[in-house]
């Protein structure tokens, strides 16, 4: 049976990237009000990941 604990964060690290990528096109499109949507996004799953126990260290790019 899989771990859908494992699941679950691997998920969420997968949209974390995501995020991570359009946010990087939204600046440089200087698309601020898709950016400031982004980044609610990115700061509700940096929290999730943070709680389930994930080093962020190398796989966030943003740093905000």
């Amino acid at each position: 049976m899989p771990n859908t604990n494992l699941e679950i964060t691997k998920t969420a690290i997968d949209d974390f990237k995501k995020i991570q990528k359009y946010m990087f096109l939204a600046k440089e499109e200087n698309a601020e009000k898709t950016y400031s949507e982004l980044k609610r996004e990115y700061f509700s799953l940096k929290a999730i990941l943070n709680v389930a126990g994930v080093n962020l260290t190398d796989i966030d790019e943003i740093k905000e």
